[in-house]
């Protein structure tokens, strides 16, 4: 019987264990890895001397892979060709860095990873990891560093380029726009940057946005920025310096015209467009009248003729004030005619200091008030006036608005009459007015000032223009009709008095007129007025 009872009980004990087993659970991955991949070893050695490799191998405890590496792996002194790294797809417990350009002699190299270097499973970065090496006797050892700032923006780009050009017998400034330069970082994604194992010596320091990441500036698509002294170190080891990046005006350039329809040809331009002039050379009908208009976005004349004639080419001489000349050529063939298409300033709601006013893709050539209506919700005519603006293509309206209206602008047929003999077809356009207490007021004053004018910019948070305002002498400066949110409040201290912000030149080496910020975003909420002083220093 007890035999029989133990034999049971161990029976009814296995059962259990093989019901537990095979009892469904939940797999848990553990704590989630906030590790970053450590440095182990690298062949040859980092911070090595009398370097004569053509490959370097660098390994971590973990499979790493390289995470943007165009933009983070930074080589200085620059190579051309660039080397060979990998991994550049998968995974790897090592970095292959593979020369294929001749080391310079006597020279130090670093290779800054920046935060390329990433565990392959979370992604965790080995921050700012660098290998250094020279293929002299000895590393060089001098440091410079500082912070980038944008001379207009608040906030300058992320992943700006730092470089130090060797002031030498060869050195003059056009070296920037087709050689690279001796020493090279960036900034990554903060505005701090740091130039390191540098050699005694005197130097250029320069800044540049570099979109095309070859380490020359190219003025059509680049900012640059640059130290106005020669750097000298040892000596200037200690300093920390401050580069603003500016977009330079180009000299000016017509480029080729094109026909786009029946009655417009466009020219594209680079530069200042202010004092350019389109001459036909070609010969054209006695009765031939033209309408130039700046595009409102883009650097284009619009080009408007009429009458349409016959021709497989037209022949333009372009000048402008400097001198410039030029003969260009267009093909000419009969395309479609235009159409009139209206549009306007209103999104919703007009502020109450912005006069409604209506947009053209074709010049404007009269309007006819008399086809041409204004009420409001209550069916009152308005009465309003209209001012054309050639030169601009805007119809300006002006009449006496209240707040917490609603408005409906009516053009009948022929109200409008285009360059080209275009008409409008019946256009109703509906607005409002918001209440007053709807927006908010900033009332600034600005003191210690040195020298007026002075220019103050109130932006959006993106950094959008809304408004300006020019002083001439301390006075409390009203910014109204605000709607709530955040702005910016900048200063341009217009040194040379003419009304706008101007950009620097490299080559002359002048630097972009100064901007101060208010140094906080000031938000304005609706039926608030804002008081702020500020000190300039």
């Amino acid at each position: 019987m007890y035999k029989k009872s133990y034999t049971l009980l161990l029976t009814a004990f296995f059962l259990f264990l093989i019901v537990s087993c095979a009892k469904k659970g939940t797999i848990t991955g553990g704590e989630k890895d906030e590790i970053p991949p450590k440095f182990v070893k690298a062949t040859p050695p980092n911070f090595s001397t009398n370097f004569d490799k053509n490959e370097i191998r660098i390994y971590f405890d973990e499979y790493i892979k390289l995470n943007d590496p165009q933009k983070q792996i930074i080589i200085s002194p620059p190579m051309d060709p660039k080397p060979e790294i990998t991994p550049l797809g998968g995974a790897s417990k090592y970095i292959k860095v593979k020369f294929i350009d001749t080391l310079l002699e006597n020279t130090t190299y670093s290779i800054n990873f920046g935060q390329s270097v990433v565990d392959n499973n979370e992604g965790n970065p080995n921050p700012f990891f660098r290998y250094v090496f020279s293929t002299g006797n000895s590393l060089d050892s001098l440091r410079i560093q500082g912070v980038v700032g944008d001379a207009l923006e608040k906030k300058a780009d992320p992943f700006i380029t730092v470089a130090l050009y060797e002031v030498d017998e060869n050195y003059t400034d056009s070296l920037v726009f087709h050689e690279v330069p001796r020493y090279v970082t960036s900034t990554l994604d903060s505005i701090s940057f740091d130039l390191d194992n540098l050699k005694e010596g005197k130097y250029k320091l320069i800044a540049l946005k570099d979109a095309a990441t070859n380490y020359t500036y190219q003025p059509k698509q680049d900012k640059i920025g640059f130290y106005e002294e020669i750097v000298t170190l040892p000596a200037d080891t200690a300093k920390a310096f401050k580069i603003d990046l500016f977009k330079e005006i180009l000299d000016f350039k017509a480029l080729k015209p094109k026909q786009v329809s029946k009655n417009e040809i466009i020219f594209g331009y680079e530069g200042l467009v202010d004092s350019m002039k389109i001459h036909l050379v070609s010969k054209a009908p006695e009765n031939f009248e033209t309408r130039i208009l700046p595009d409102k976005a883009k650097d284009t004349l619009h080009y408007w003729f009429k009458p349409f004639f016959e021709a497989d080419s037209l022949i333009f001489e372009v000048t402008n004030a400097k001198n410039y000349r030029d003969t260009l050529v267009t093909r000419f063939k009969d395309q479609y005619k235009d159409s009139i298409k209206l549009t306007n300033n209103v999104k919703g709601s007009l502020t109450f200091n912005q006069d409604f006013t209506l947009f053209s893709n074709t010049p404007i050539e009269a309007i006819d008030e008399k086809f041409i209506s204004l009420i409001d919700k209550d069916t009152l005519e308005i009465p309003f006036s209209v001012q054309l603006d050639k030169i601009k293509n805007e119809a300006v309206f002006t009449f006496e608005r209240t707040e917490s209206n609603a408005y409906k602008v009516q053009l009948l047929p022929e109200a409008i009459t285009d360059f080209i003999g275009n008409v409008n077809d019946t256009i109703n356009i509906n607005f409002r007015t918001k209440k007053l207490a709807d927006y908010g007021t900033i009332f600034f004053t600005l003191q210690n000032v040195k020298q007026y004018p002075v220019i103050i910019q109130a932006t959006d948070e993106q950094g959008k223009f809304i408004d300006e305002k020019v002083v001439t002498k301390e006075e409390t400066t009203v910014f109204d009709n605000l709607d709530p949110g955040k702005y910016n409040l900048r200063i341009i201290l217009d040194a040379n008095k003419n009304g706008i912000w101007d950009t620097g030149n490299f080559l002359k080496g002048i630097q972009a007129e100064q901007v101060v910020y208010y140094p906080q975003p000031i938000e304005v909420r609706a039926n608030w007025e804002l008081k702020q002083t500020f000190i300039l220093e």
